[in-house]
């Protein structure tokens, strides 16, 4: 629902109320940009506001340059947020393995490959010493043309990042960071192993000590064949690591060749069982990886075939000669470079290939990817996504599963969180021009996602680390199918099913510029969240730690759960969908029972008339009368109600309530209210209009993140600036809650790494009426 207060013309601002209750919150709400009306600088407050609103932007500008060192690209953490099959892919074959531009139509080809099979590729590399898992095209065109990429690997990672440098990850620095990312499954071309004569040189790639010790698999053609292959399977055994070889034969493969005269321990003989032995692993909590040897496809072995040959020769002649130590590889690749040349015109890049760079073998007159080569990586890519598909459909099996059986009451855990509302499948409708012309069709877009405030509220909660328990109701139509599998994430124990009934649907009609122009709503089914349904899960309601309720719900389920509150203390946190429904509670004593609500102006308004109270007649557009109307409109509230948070659009977020360190108490009061009444002002955040792509999920962001930090016990800046960053992810994403929003995205590090305008705190005067309806400074 759209809610932010729209300007008709200077003088005045009129209401604007909608009736849906999937999209309260225009994107506006929580942005500032050079479009929206400028306060006017004619008083001490509109002068020290629009300083704070410079300051904005440019602590906005300067955060960006700080940004974490980890960087996850957007449709890579959609997926993942998802629970969508990812590939992880190194770039090394980009920064070392092939000459420009063979090395990005390589890597673009990698990535092709895995999105037809139904997954998101992840290419892993380092720019400009960030660590970045997803890679732009233009990423990946930087890194196929820097000729100063280094290689890095594990001991690498902090000195290329600490000196801002760029480079290629290696298997073991691809496998780090797809970790940290929770990817499981890494497509790779070779392994590193145990050097020839590594007994004696120590000489042991950092590969295998990796999967010794990070919980990933890693899908490879086996390991390099210039490499004593007998020596590191016996290493990897020592690290923990389960090698099983992907299809019927035992044999593992070196590389270029299916066979390698040693045998691996296991066999996966599809994707199936590789994603079963994969799941074995992640269930367990091992902290070891699994090996998947992908043997090349026999009809491209003979091109790998020569090298074989060759390598064979090299290391006869090399223990002939007695060469040992860190001379061994050495000997052995100059060896071969000399054997191959003039029978292979592509031998340099297959030797590059085998980790090579240490040779410089004669320049060949051709420089492309030998087809070998290419097989095997395209061979791998292909096994590789076919397994991660495999393993997101198993464990999206075992959730459904686990969420299916729904359980009596007495059977249901505790939960910190229950919130009640409504579920709604939301259609977007948006148009390319800045008006829409009735009874015609318009050109635009349209997208469909999941929403409902409650829905919303509560996938936020989960996103941010909590367990809530969703109470709601959703038909047994196929978007009642469609929306508890989006919502396999969440504690949805609580939504009924209901049988003849249509799941909630929204349709919001906007203008390109994201006015709201029309909106439709079918959710007669929120009416079935009968205060007797709700009865059924007392026992969670009354040992919660927070109850959040929704307006879509009844008068009656309100005033039930408001019962409960009072009779066992719990905190209430009352969203409004529109201004109708924020009256709901305050026809009645219920309202009493109320710790928290966020309206904005308008439902702020609607609360006071149901009270029988003064409001005016226009809501003001000055931002400091504004701000002064929404303090003394709150301040009869907060004689029973712990904190008013009122979402002013453009102008940000004003918290109403009891004063404590500089801010307000989020934090429920046992007993009566001691301290002064203050509204202490957050600016918005600044945000260019152009990268807004879903304005409808905004506000119950905030209102989660805010209600995540209750939970928790952090004080109203924190809270409200985890708020500010979880609606910036809404604003940009395509659903109300964006699948990146996780407590990795949004933290108290990142909040108090960035820099933020200092918000202005006054004082709410001590008569309900106000003075004037003016807010008071404090002293701070």
């Amino acid at each position: 629902m759209l809610r932010a207060l729209k300007c008709d013309n200077p003088s005045k601002v009129r209401l604007k109320q909608t009736k849906t209750t999937a999209n309260k919150v225009h994107g506006s709400k929580f942005i500032s940009s050079d479009t929206q009306t400028r306060r006017p600088e004619s008083t001490m407050f509109g002068r020290v506001s629009a300083f704070v609103q410079r300051c904005a932007v440019s602590a906005f500008h300067r955060c960006r340059m700080h940004d974490s060192l980890f960087q996850v690209h957007p449709s890579v953490s959609e997926a993942l947020a998802e629970n969508k099959p990812v590939v992880a892919l190194e770039s090394t074959i980009i920064t070392h393995g092939m000459p420009y531009p063979h090395n990005l139509s390589t890597a673009q080809e990698v990535e092709a490959i895995v999105r037809s099979h139904g997954a998101t590729p992840a290419t892993v590399g380092v720019l400009q010493g960030r660590v970045h898992v997803g890679l732009s095209q233009e990423q990946l065109h930087f890194l196929s043309r820097s000729p100063a990429s280094l290689k890095v690997s594990r001991r690498d990672v902090p000195y290329v990042v600490s000196k801002g440098l760029s480079g290629g990850t290696t298997v073991s620095g691809t496998m780090i960071a797809a970790h940290r990312a929770h990817i499981p499954v890494f497509v790779t071309g070779g392994i590193g192993g145990v050097h020839r004569d590594g007994e004696n040189s120590m000489d042991v790639s950092a590969d295998l000590t990796e999967l010794g010790r990070t919980p990933i698999a890693v899908v490879s053609a086996g390991v390099k064949s210039i490499l004593d292959i007998g020596r590191t399977l016996e290493f990897l055994e020592t690290q923990g690591v389960c090698v099983a070889t992907f299809g019927k034969r035992r044999d593992f493969p070196a590389f270029f060749s299916p066979e390698s005269g040693f045998t691996s321990p296991y066999t996966v003989a599809d994707a199936e069982q590789a994603a079963e032995l994969i799941d074995g692993m992640l269930t367990l909590g091992l902290q070891s990886g699994v090996l998947l040897a992908v043997p090349i496809p026999e009809e491209h072995a003979a091109t790998g075939q020569l090298i074989q040959e060759a390598i064979r020769t090299a290391v006869a002649q090399a223990s002939e000669k007695g060469i040992r130590g860190r001379d061994v590889t050495p000997f052995i690749l100059q060896m071969v470079s000399e054997l191959t040349q003039g029978k292979s015109l592509q031998a340099s890049i297959l030797l590059k290939r085998l980790g090579c760079g240490s040779v410089t073998p004669p320049k060949p007159p051709c420089l492309l990817p030998p087809s070998g080569d290419m097989a095997l990586i395209r061979n791998n890519a292909r096994v590789g996504s076919q397994i991660a598909c495999a393993l997101s459909e198993l464990q999206r099996r075992r959730r459904s599963a686990s969420a299916a059986p729904r359980r009596e009451k007495a059977l249901l855990p505790p939960t910190e969180a229950v919130v009640i509302g409504g579920i709604n499948v939301d259609f977007l409708a948006k148009g390319q021009t800045e008006k829409l012309v009735f009874g015609q069709t318009n050109p635009g877009s349209i997208c469909q996602s999941y929403g409902g405030v409650g829905r919303n509220i509560a996938d936020c909660l989960a996103r941010l680390g909590e367990r809530p328990l969703l109470i709601s109701a959703v038909g047994t139509d196929s978007h009642g199918d469609a929306v508890l599998r989006h919502c396999s994430h969440m504690n949805t124990c609580g939504v009924a099913r209901m049988q003849e009934q249509r799941t909630g649907t929204y349709c919001a009609v906007i203008t390109g510029s994201g006015d709201l122009s029309l909106g439709l709503g079918d959710m007669e089914i929120h009416q079935r969240i009968t205060a007797q349904y709700v009865a059924q899960f007392e026992e969670q309601l009354s040992t919660a730690s927070l109850i959040c309720m929704d307006g879509n719900i009844p008068l009656p389920t309100i005033d039930y759960i408001c019962s409960v509150s009072r009779k066992h203390a719990v905190p209430v946190w009352y969203e409004p969908t529109d201004a109708d429904t924020a009256c709901k509670p305050f026809f009645s004593e219920s309202w009493k029972t109320l710790s928290y609500t966020a309206p904005n102006l308008a439902e702020l308004c609607a609360m006071n008339q149901t009270l029988g109270l003064p409001t005016p007649a226009v809501l003001p557009s000055d931002p400091d009368e504004v701000l002064g109307c929404a303090a003394t409109l709150s301040r009869p509230l907060l004689e029973h109600l712990q904190c008013v948070v009122v979402t002013l659009g453009p102008l940000g977020v004003l918290l109403c309530g009891e004063q404590e360190g500089g801010s307000v108490r989020l934090a429920p009061r046992k007993n009566g209210r001691n301290g002064r009444l203050c509204a202490v002002h957050y600016p918005a955040v600044p945000l260019n209009p152009g990268d807004i792509v879903n304005v409808s999920g905004a506000g119950d962001s905030l209102a989660g993140s805010l209600m995540a930090g209750i939970l928790r016990g952090r004080g109203a800046d924190d809270s409200v600036r985890l708020g500010l960053l979880a609606a910036r992810l809404s604003l940009a994403s395509h659903h109300p809650i964006a699948p990146s929003l996780s407590t990795d995205t949004v933290n108290l590090d990142r909040v108090r790494s960035q820099v933020w305008p200092r918000p202005s705190c006054q004082w709410i005067s001590a008569n309900e009426k106000g003075e004037n309806g003016q807010l008071y400074p404090t002293d701070q």
